[in-house]
């Protein structure tokens, strides 16, 4: 069964991802550890995890299997998923896979290095529209790619 499950808390494309996903009719979950509304649609679903930390990651990677489609930019996350065999794709729109998330895994660590330095250093750039544009795109392309797997089964 193909499903989308965001983690919800800190991403921008919530909106994109619902129309997306309506119009291939398929469900999602949001996941958050704070209250988050939602669109009323039997599609949408609302899960609230504890505050815990990586509560919600925890529930996203237990409920992930082929056929799910994460939307995160928790890199850590992202490699769990993946070993999972889910989809991941950033909000930026940014797939994440076996061939990229080492050295995304890499670049997180350097950068958390250089921190603990005291270096300072800049975040990621600020969410633009052609990272919206890009996120319905990649989010498109992962969604036919599922239904064609799973029509043909292979």
């Amino acid at each position: 069964m193909i499903r989308i499950l965001i983690d919800a808390d800190a991403c921008p494309v919530k909106d994109e991802t619902y129309k997306v996903a309506a119009r291939y009719k398929v469900p999602v979950v949001v996941v958050s550890n704070s209250p988050i509304r939602v669109p009323q649609s039997p599609l949408i679903a609302r899960k609230l995890v504890s505050d815990a930390f990586d509560a919600a990651d925890d529930w996203i990677a237990e409920n992930t299997a082929p056929g799910t489609v994460v939307i995160t930019a928790d890199i850590l996350l992202a490699d769990r998923c993946l070993k999972l065999g889910a989809e991941v794709v950033a909000p930026n729109g940014k797939p994440f896979t076996a061939a990229s998330i080492g050295g995304a895994i890499a670049t997180r660590a350097i950068m958390a290095d250089l921190r603990a330095g005291g270096d300072v250093i800049g975040g990621p750039p600020p969410f633009s529209k052609t990272d919206r544009s890009r996120f319905l795109s990649s989010l498109d392309e992962v969604l036919v790619r599922l239904r064609r797997r799973f029509q043909t089964g292979s």
